[in-house]
């Protein structure tokens, strides 16, 4: 059975921002081949940057409270066992000292946050690859994540491997086997055949072209 198919990156993805502010840099353009892990761009977010700022002031604050707190409740419980503080003022340190746990457990959660926010001010790559488009410049106002108003920085590529997508007939589904062997000839190489292997389909057939979606994968 001889049929076209259509062939696509075996991974292929947009690369948005997850942090807003301005484009500091760029590091690959257009063709570029990169690694996974590599930095592809940085973000300039002055507004996230104060923010981290304000969070680690504020938990210095909570940690010097708590640390107050916690002599105070270390004497008022000496004192109560001597008999020259009562219960409830005892009782009273030791809830000032847990409330200041809490809140120094809240302003951490706050810093984490906000420190993992300002990681993302790094864009690096996801996988290897080539970078099919760059569509950002020094400067530019990038908006976070992928809604309406975002557009993605980086479009990246796997090519080691591509996927051939074919519709089978529907009369020739039978002789679709995953696992079996195929081969794929291109026009640009008249007379060379890749080997490829079947690797799925959608098991279903589609009820307005009646045939089977296979999916081949190859080394390119």
């Amino acid at each position: 059975i001889v049929l076209p198919g259509n062939v696509q990156a075996f991974e292929d993805t947009p690369i948005y921002a997850r942090a807003s502010g301005y484009l500091k840099h760029w590091y690959f353009d257009i063709g570029a081949a990169v690694k996974r892990g590599d930095l592809l761009a940085e973000i300039e977010s002055p507004e996230l940057d104060q923010q981290a700022r304000q969070a680690r002031a504020d938990l210095a604050t909570a940690e010097a409270n708590l640390a107050v707190a916690e002599s105070n409740w270390k004497r008022s419980g000496a004192l109560f066992k001597n008999g020259w503080v009562s219960a409830q003022a005892r009782d009273t340190a030791l809830g000032a000292y847990n409330a200041a746990k809490t809140t120094v457990a809240s302003k951490q959660a706050d810093d984490q946050r906000l420190a993992q926010m300002q990681a993302y001010e790094k864009v690096y790559a996801p996988f290897d690859g080539i970078i099919t488009a760059r569509n950002t410049d020094i400067g530019a106002l990038i908006d976070a994540g992928a809604n309406a108003s975002a557009r993605a920085l980086f479009r990246l590529s796997s090519i080691k491997k591509v996927r051939i997508f074919i519709a089978v007939p529907e009369m020739d589904r039978r002789a679709v086997r995953t696992g079996a062997a195929a081969s794929v000839t291109l026009d640009e190489f008249p007379g060379t055949v890749f080997p490829g292997k079947v690797v799925r389909n959608t098991n279903a057939i589609d009820p307005v072209s009646r045939t089977l979606t296979v999916e081949i994968d190859a080394d390119n």
